[in-house]
């Protein structure tokens, strides 16, 4: 006896289920758990490149603290993507010691480099926290304009972190619009993955 052949309507339904459930898992997957992020400018130079692309994960804030030293993507206090804005005015030589009170809804990437209750200075691009100077092998020269030298140490808040870029000459960070709370810390980039020369961890 003859097999019957799956007719083609049946095949064309099994292949619009597929790519649905395809679609949606992707979907879930950047919606819940990991997310690319494409680096807009040139703040995190040289440890990330403009252009190139990276994976942020959504859930791991949710089982423990930031840490010093993670790159995260965050949204910034409102002012911070237009006009660099703090919420009051700083004493001279000092970054700004507390943000405007809503977040911006644009996605910045940078580096954490203070938590709660670490006190932070900035001497020759460098962070001072704590009272020590920080080992950063990873950054860029700052270039010795003022937001270089910001020694009149702030302490940062309960529940927030202090947030700056690489290039320490070229970031718009927590110098200048303050220390960003925790709970609009969205997650720490762990992997490069464009370009493919750049393929890597974090």
């Amino acid at each position: 006896m003859k097999k019957e052949e799956p007719s083609k309507g049946n095949s064309f339904v099994e292949l619009v289920l597929i790519v649905a459930v395809a679609l949606g898992l992707a979907l879930g997957i950047q919606a819940f758990l990991v997310k690319p992020y494409r680096i807009p400018s040139p703040s995190m130079v040289p440890t990330l490149s403009v252009g190139q692309r990276v994976l942020v994960n959504r859930i791991g804030n949710n089982f423990g603290d930031p840490a010093v030293g993670d790159v995260t993507v965050f949204h910034p206090p409102t002012g911070a993507e237009s006009d660099t804005q703090c919420a009051v005015r700083p004493e001279p030589r000092q970054p700004c010691p507390k943000p405007t009170s809503a977040k911006a809804e644009v996605n910045f990437i940078k580096r954490i480099v203070a938590g709660p209750g670490d006190t932070v200075a900035v001497e020759d691009g460098h962070v001072i926290r704590n009272g020590r100077r920080q080992t950063e092998p990873f950054i860029e020269p700052c270039g010795g304009g003022p937001e270089c030298n910001l020694t009149n140490a702030i302490t940062i808040p309960k529940d927030h972190y202090f947030m700056m870029g690489d290039n320490r000459g070229s970031s718009d960070d927590s110098r200048f619009w303050g220390p960003v709370p925790r709970e609009w810390i969205i997650g720490n980039a762990f992997a490069t993955y464009w370009p493919p020369k750049r393929i890597g961890l974090l």
